[in-house]
């Protein structure tokens, strides 16, 4: 699954598709957007094994950083139908990242969002009747440094990874060019702040978007050169074990700016690569939700119901 953050001409912040991309590399539409609330889409991406896909908006209205807009998760059905999304600026503002511990029948979804620098967990159950039920939402990480920038448009908490065994959520910081990890953080009642520094490190990484983990249990960052730029270390992926040891690096693309994704982490394999985000060069807006909620029904398109 691919979601593009940009549109044809390749202003940021005004995509509205996202496309499957089988494994022969044959592409086909999944889903379009048809109004401004839900452009924009992010790497804030996954599908959770009962088919049902979470994507972020965070939309510009020109491309810009001063028209960036905190925006919305949406959720979608298995064939390309908007079920509903949440726009509670306490919750979502900016989701750029996205992280899902998938238990079958509930799951827990962890979204960053790069313009309050905090990271949200929503508790979700999908009913055997059909839908998606969000029955609680935990903003679990704060004060994460975060700021529009002119080249890449914002920057701060981006890629996310969750380690179930150990229950920690590994995050990505564009802004700051580290790593950091918050134990506890399906168990988290309330916000564990930035947790702890697991790699900080100038000489590769380079505005660290997207996060994943590799079978050796090692952490692999795509470096999206939106700060701390090197030319001569372009669009790399940098390899470094959970103790903070670089271990390899290796570019995929001679120009900077040319990645922004990463595979699909441990927490929940599936046959296809997600996040993935066209994020570089390469009905009506949705009113704002309670700002704060226990449960939130989504199981009817275009419906949202909110439960105190």
């Amino acid at each position: 699954m691919v979601s593009n953050f940009n549109n044809a001409n390749n202003l940021q912040g005004t995509g509205t598709t996202i496309v499957r991309v089988n494994s022969g590399g044959q592409q086909s539409l999944f889903y379009q957007s048809s109004n401004y609330s839900a452009t924009g889409l992010t790497a804030a991406l996954n599908v959770v094994q009962r088919g049902f896909v979470f994507v972020g908006s965070t939309p510009t209205l020109d491309g810009s950083p001063d028209t960036v807009q905190a925006r919305s998760l949406l959720v979608i059905d298995g064939n390309g139908n908007l079920l509903g999304s949440v726009a509670n600026s306490t919750l979502i503002n900016g989701p750029w990242g996205m992280a899902v511990a998938d238990n079958g029948g509930s799951a827990h979804v962890f979204v960053s969002n790069v313009l309050s620098g905090t990271i949200t967990r929503f508790d979700v159950s999908f009913p055997v009747s059909g839908g998606v039920v969000i029955n609680k939402a935990v903003v679990v990480g704060s004060g994460f440094n975060h700021r529009t920038d002119p080249a890449a448009l914002v920057l701060g908490p981006s890629g996310l990874s969750f380690d179930a065994g150990h229950d920690i959520l590994y995050v990505a910081s564009s802004s700051d060019n580290a790593i950091y990890a918050l134990s506890g953080a399906v168990a988290a009642k309330t916000s564990l702040g930035s947790g702890r520094v697991v790699y900080s490190d100038l000489v590769h990484l380079h505005g660290p978007t997207q996060l994943a983990a590799a079978p050796n249990d090692d952490l692999l960052v795509a470096d999206s050169d939106g700060s701390n730029v090197d030319p001569n270390q372009p669009s790399e992926i940098v390899d470094f074990t959970i103790a903070g040891q670089f271990v390899d690096q290796f570019s995929v693309d001679p120009n900077n700016g040319g990645l922004s994704a990463s595979p699909s982490d441990r927490s929940a394999p599936k046959p296809f690569v997600s996040p993935l985000s066209m994020t570089m060069p390469t009905p009506s807006p949705s009113p704002r939700g309670p700002t704060s909620f226990t449960r939130m029904a989504l199981a009817v398109p275009g419906t949202i119901e909110a439960r105190a």
